[in-house]
């Protein structure tokens, strides 16, 4: 057993990406998605690639996988009915929430408050008490805890949560009604808060823990029947789920805390992204991932990705690591239309999806896309996934005057104002991930990826003044490279809550030490060898009094030689990059986490053989394509006979199996030492 396969399921085509561990050779393939049940679409794939490597299913070692299973229970409101038992007095927590209202001013007239993941009538409360020291003030009523989930039994609830105060100092008392719970349900699922947030903020405890439990059902069917439909296919190696942190967790571990795989889909992106980067000697990256569905935008610095303490789906927003990744609603199956009462064109953030798609794609669509509009300006050829998908022009071209017509506009200038709003909406999403963080993006290469990626990324590459512009090897399945890269990651938390002028850095080596030691067990209990394991450490900082903390990243060595101070200095750096300022206010450390992580994959990019910078080899033929207000003349290269310094002036059109790449006329592109596409602006003169 010596493959790896990377699997990326998507909202129009699943992709495959499959990895020869010993010689470094790769077999990629995309298949349409089936939203009605991913795995049919995953096992389509399986047969199609090993077909096609030759490969037996039974010699894959590692089936590593990106979802979005959880996100899309939680976004179309499909997950479990959850049970909330919390402590007495405290029964509208989940109504109560945080005071705060998304959007601008006078939001709250027209914000129309999210209803609970756990309804009010299937909340109850027991007696019992711990204090915020995790001492026993009171101890819980068993027969009453009992009662109240006899209670929820009948009302037919389908997973429960537990999530009492201050159990995140105790969990004894949670363990105990969680016993209670198996007894009374037998094989419900039951996620207790103190397991899954072991931090203060009862709030954000309960929701993170509330959310865990609502799709645990959903994930638990849906990795229970992968798995056994892998099996049947001879597919025996270990199934591995992309956490949204860009680690990798087990799949058993992913049926008890799915709370982690909520953004597993656009990690995926960013983890092949940051392999890219490495290979072809770029620190500084911004990531566009352009689907059929949706746009997923992140940011990697010196070669980190930035990385946050709350996972956003839709309104939910819980507390749980995840990679900085922004989406909006801008994808080739975005829809275009003209608003009757505005009369100004909109793109997205409706979508055609994989069913019915685009026109072009002649599986019934009807309604104009931004895939439609690409084709109708020969952004597109006819021919994609190296012919084996044909596109019918005419009916794009039907779809499109219909947006034409509204605006009373030509086809041409109709379908170019198509691309570029959805080319300001990315531009939008890429803002907030990078100037509004404090970053310049002038300081950044723009890397285009997904199957619509590189045809926009030389158009927000202008926008934002991040060049190169990088087309990857494989963008197509850039997310499946991503999910087979990564690597074993796990985390544990615990709240501190003292001043940094009353912590001791003994103290604090000490703990720190003591949860490392608990999740390199986990790992090591998913099989991971001890000595590849490796530690690193997490500390969330604030001014005394503030709201919000900065995590910061800390090694032990550090934390040794550089004590508390070193620390504040970080904090105060990071604050003022963030917000413009700094405080005289004391500081205070709020939450601590150690971070367990197995061996990377060191696996190097293939070098591409030397060529003499002509293209023309690679040149399939003529084409003409409209840009800058007038048809102009351009080439179309196979990007699978290109060399290694190869210089190509645009416009030009490069294809492949899984992704086009589009080179403006004003640009310039060229072939670096590992395939990737790199765009620049023509130089002046």
């Amino acid at each position: 057993m010596r493959y790896r396969l990377g699997v990326d399921v998507g909202g129009t085509f699943t992709d495959l990406l499959l990895f020869d561990d010993v010689t470094g050779a790769f077999w990629r393939h995309k298949t349409p998605s089936t939203p009605h049940d991913s795995s049919e679409g995953i096992l389509n794939g399986v047969n199609a690639i090993t077909a096609e490597a030759g490969v037996d299913p039974g010699d894959i070692e590692f089936f590593l996988h990106g979802t979005t299973v959880a996100t899309n229970a939680v976004l179309e409101g499909k997950g479990a009915r959850v049970g909330l038992i919390t402590t007495e007095g405290y029964r509208d927590i989940m109504q109560i929430a945080r005071s705060f209202v998304p959007g601008g001013l006078a939001a709250w007239i027209v914000w129309p408050k999210p209803q609970p993941l756990a309804a009010l009538e299937d909340t109850v409360t027991v007696k019992g008490r711990m204090d915020a020291d995790g001492n026993e003030v009171r101890p819980i009523d068993e027969a009453e805890a009992r009662e109240k989930l006899e209670q929820l039994k009948r009302q037919g609830v389908e997973a429960v949560t537990v999530s009492l105060i201050n159990a995140y100092a105790n969990g004894a008392h949670e363990k105990r009604i969680g016993e209670i719970a198996r007894e009374v349900f037998g094989e419900i699922p039951v996620s207790l808060s103190h397991e899954v947030l072991p931090e203060m903020q009862e709030y954000e405890r309960t929701l993170s823990t509330v959310a865990n439990a609502a799709v645990r059902p959903v994930v638990g069917k849906y990795i229970s029947n992968l798995r056994s439909k892998l099996e049947d296919s001879g597919v025996t190696g270990k199934l591995s789920l992309l956490r949204s942190d860009g680690g990798l967790m087990s799949s058993e571990k992913a049926e008890e805390h799915p709370v982690n795989i909520l953004m597993s889909g656009p990690a995926g992106g960013v983890t092949g992204a940051l392999w890219v980067a490495k290979n072809a000697g770029f620190k500084n990256i911004l990531t566009l991932d352009v689907g059929g569905t949706s746009t997923d935008v992140a940011l990697i610095e010196n070669l980190e990705p930035r990385r946050v303490r709350t996972t956003d789906v839709g309104h939910l927003s819980v507390r749980a690591s995840s990679l900085d990744v922004k989406t909006v609603g801008a994808g080739g199956g975005s829809i275009a239309h003209v608003p009757e009462l505005t009369g100004a064109l909109r793109v997205g953030p409706e979508s055609a999806g994989a069913v019915p798609g685009p026109v072009a794609y002649g599986k019934g669509g009807e309604l104009p896309t931004v895939t439609d509009a690409n084709v109708v300006l020969g952004y597109l050829p006819e021919d994609l996934l190296g012919g084996s998908f044909h596109l019918d022009r005419e009916g794009a071209t039907r779809a499109v005057q219909t947006i034409a017509d509204a605006l009373g506009v030509g086809l041409m200038d109709a379908a170019r104002g198509i691309i570029d709003i959805v080319n300001e909406n990315m531009f939008g999403a890429l803002r907030m991930i990078s100037v509004q963080q404090g970053y310049d993006p002038r300081h950044f290469a723009l890397m285009g990826f997904g199957g619509a990626g590189p045809l926009h990324v030389n158009s927000v590459a202008k926008l934002m003044s991040s060049w190169p512009a990088i087309s990857p090897v494989s963008p197509g399945v850039l997310c499946a490279l991503g999910d087979a890269t990564t690597r074993m990651r796990t985390e544990t938390a615990r709240s501190f809550s003292r001043l940094a002028s009353e912590t001791d850095v003994g103290e604090l080596v000490s703990l720190l030490d003591e949860m490392a030691a608990q999740t390199r067990a986990e790992l090591e209990a998913d099989g991971i060898p001890a000595e590849s394991i490796t530690s690193e450490f997490e500390i969330d900082v604030r001014y005394a009094g503030q709201a919000f903390e900065v995590p910061l990243t800390i090694d032990q060595e550090t934390l040794r030689s550089q004590g508390i101070e070193g620390i504040l200095a970080r904090f105060d750096d990071e604050h003022r990059r963030l917000f413009t300022f700094n405080m005289e206010t004391s500081h205070e450390i709020v939450n601590l986490r150690a971070v367990a992580l197995g061996e990377a994959l060191e696996l190097e990019a293939a070098k591409l053989e030397q060529g003499d910078g002509d293209p023309s080899r690679a040149v399939i033929r003529e084409h003409t394509l409209w840009m800058d207000g007038r048809d102009q003349p351009a080439v179309i290269y196979d990007r699978a006979r290109l060399l290694q310094g190869d210089t190509i002036p645009g416009p030009a059109i490069i294809t492949e199996m899984d992704s086009t790449t589009l080179v403006e006329h004003d640009c310039v592109a060229t072939i670096d030492a590992v395939g990737n596409i790199l765009i620049n602006p023509k130089s002046e003169g």
